[in-house]
């Protein structure tokens, strides 16, 4: 459809371009958007592929579409997420802007990532030091995996299909994640985002990611939050449902109606999070919690002793190759 945007997809570490594949497949044969996969550089089998080349990959895949006039959605997960926010730097319409309406991006949908920080690399909030899913190799310049990719990426998938996409993964080059802060940037400040999370998540807890969507709204962030019940990989479990989130997304990013929703169907349905506000207690129940304490920790920077209590250290190990500043905050007030 030449009047809605591009989607532009940014896969996480490890992980091939072909991981979005059914749901552009959805995406394209069935409601005709144009679905772009980029290839991130430090997942082709070279150690020294940077941060920055990632985000020149995605920014090359953004460009040629806004400079032919089109808008772009770009659509990105896990470590993805933090490529995506810093490609769109500089791509967005100014807010007293009298130009075309056309040729920027307009949004962003995030699925089971992190919001990213101005000036942090991937690692930077963390000392260094990998969480229990990864260690360092660093003869091969790779990060590599220790929990058994099946039980950390495709626990809800078919035995067989899970161990078809545990055998397309690759290597993940160390320099990306530890490297490149400077390019970092909180692309999330700039356009609406649509956040997808993942409540059976082994990677990411869910925890975690309703407390940096508290964290990010409270930083100026505007965040649509949807939950599926799934693991870190809802493209592949839940295909269908996923699909259904981001043409919602495009249709609110664009207020056109995107798609024909009847040909829509699958076998999850996707949950509304609510917004927690801080001094409306009423709000907190059931997913509020995490939520009001990220906003805490967007207004102050500091998260108090009760999160520790419900985010407890062994929990926090666990969220370190994900998570923003805050868990690092976190880890050093009581350590």
């Amino acid at each position: 459809m030449p009047d809605l945007p591009t989607l532009v997809f940014v896969p996480g570490s490890w992980h091939r371009p072909t991981c979005y594949d059914k749901v552009t497949k959805i995406l394209h044969e069935q409601h005709g958007l144009n679905c772009v996969s980029i290839t991130l550089p430090s997942t082709t089998g070279n150690p020294a592929a940077t941060f920055k080349d990632d985000i020149d990959a995605a920014r090359e895949a953004i460009s040629s579409e806004t400079t032919q006039g089109r808008n772009v959605v770009v659509l990105a997960h896990s470590y993805g997420g933090m490529v995506g926010n810093s490609a769109i730097k500089g791509f967005t319409r100014p807010q007293d802007a009298s130009t075309p309406t056309t040729g920027y991006v307009i949004g962003l949908v995030l699925i089971a990532t992190g919001f990213t920080l101005t000036g942090l690399s991937f690692m930077d909030p963390f000392f260094g030091h990998p969480p229990p899913s990864w260690r360092v190799n660093s003869e091969t310049g790779y990060a590599e995996l220790v929990t058994p990719p099946r039980e950390l990426f495709y626990h809800d998938l078919p035995a067989e299909e899970a161990e078809f996409w545990v055998s397309q993964l690759t290597t993940q080059s160390l320099k990306a994640l530890f490297e490149g802060g400077e390019h970092a940037y909180s692309g999330w400040k700039d356009v609406p985002v649509w956040y997808i999370g993942t409540v059976e998540d082994r990677g990411l807890p869910v925890l975690a990611q309703r407390m940096q969507v508290g964290m990010a709204r409270e930083m100026g962030g505007s965040v649509e939050h949807r939950e599926l019940q799934t693991s870190h990989s809802p493209f592949l479990s839940q295909p269908d449902v996923t699909a259904r989130i981001i043409l919602e997304a495009v249709e609110a990013f664009t207020g056109k109606e995107a798609g024909n929703e009847s040909t829509i169907s699958g076998r999850g349905d996707a949950i509304s999070v609510p917004m927690a506000r801080l001094w409306q207690p009423f709000t907190w129940f059931r997913f509020g919690l995490p939520l009001a304490f990220g906003h805490v920790v967007g207004r102050s920077g500091k998260v108090d002793m009760a999160f520790a209590i419900l985010c407890p250290r062994h929990v926090r190990a666990s969220l370190l190759s994900h998570s923003t500043k805050v868990l690092a905050i976190m880890d050093h007030q009581i350590a």
